[in-house]
């Protein structure tokens, strides 16, 4: 089992190769079809930059960067810059790759996104797991240490699911859970956590568990974050959007936090 197709999220934005260099490099590690979907932002800050001339001038450069990546990382690789260049069209080419790596949206970069919810939508209705590269930072390694967000939940056994290819490769897997500080939830907490390393051992993956007492005053999404710097994890795992798209807008969810503070890449599945 394994990722046979990969997709990434190509822009004209200055992030665009570290998004690049950690898609060849899984790419690579499973011998797959990389796919660059070049999807830039639709309203340019100036007129000038959104003339024609400048706009295809700056898709021939992106095309020749990804090309020549590709070819130097002796990867299998396609180019794609589909029109219209919206998020439906983003979900369309996404629904036929196994794994997309996307980009966090970074807020004084409007060449990041196409729209303000281009990541979450695409999360939300692609159907497919997504590893998310943080706006800021180099990541030489990924996924060699990895912590898996756990809750019992249903997006957290499908976002470890779709991570199976990269747990059986990792050098260490650990099993997260956030939970109350006592009682029956904690208990079951920990029965949960117990169930998920069980889980995974029959898939040749061994992982540790540990349980953490959930504080109010700190949200989940940065105690995971502050458990995956200690561990020093180079990849989180975690289920995007227990709940609706309104419930999460208005009381913030985990991984909303997640999206928005993350400090090493998160893989997410809905």
């Amino acid at each position: 089992m394994g990722y046979k197709t990969l997709l990434v999220h190509l822009d004209d934005s200055a992030r665009r190769e570290a998004r690049l260099a950690l898609a060849l490099d899984l790419a690579g590690r499973f011998d797959a079809h990389l796919i660059g979907l070049y999807l830039p932002m639709p309203h340019p800050r100036t007129p000038a930059a959104g003339s024609a001339p400048a706009l295809e001038q700056r898709r021939e450069q992106a095309q020749a960067a990804f090309l020549d990546a590709g070819a130097r990382a002796s990867c299998m690789v396609e180019w794609r810059a589909p029109q219209p260049g919206d998020t439906a069209t983003a979900v369309l080419h996404a629904r036929h790759a196994d794994l997309l790596v996307l980009g966090q949206r970074e807020r004084d970069d409007l060449a990041i996104d196409l729209s303000s919810d281009f990541l979450t939508d695409l999360l939300m209705t692609a159907a497919r797991p997504a590893i998310v590269v943080p706006h800021s930072g180099s990541f030489p390694t990924v996924a060699q240490n990895i912590l898996i967000s756990w809750d019992g939940g249903r997006e957290a056994a499908r976002a470890a699911s779709d991570a199976l290819p990269l747990l059986r490769r990792a050098n260490c897997v650990s099993i997260e859970v956030v939970a109350a500080r006592h009682g029956t939830k904690r208990m079951r907490a920990e029965e949960e956590a117990a169930d998920a390393a069980a889980w995974l051992d029959l898939h040749d993956v061994s992982a540790s568990f540990h349980e953490s007492a959930r504080d109010p005053g700190v949200r989940t999404g940065t105690a995971l974050l502050s458990r995956a710097s200690d561990l020093h994890a180079d990849l989180i795992v975690a289920g995007a959007y227990a709940h609706s798209r309104i419930h999460e807008r208005v009381l913030g969810s985990v991984t909303r936090n997640l999206l928005e503070t993350m400090t090493v890449p998160v893989l997410m599945s809905h």
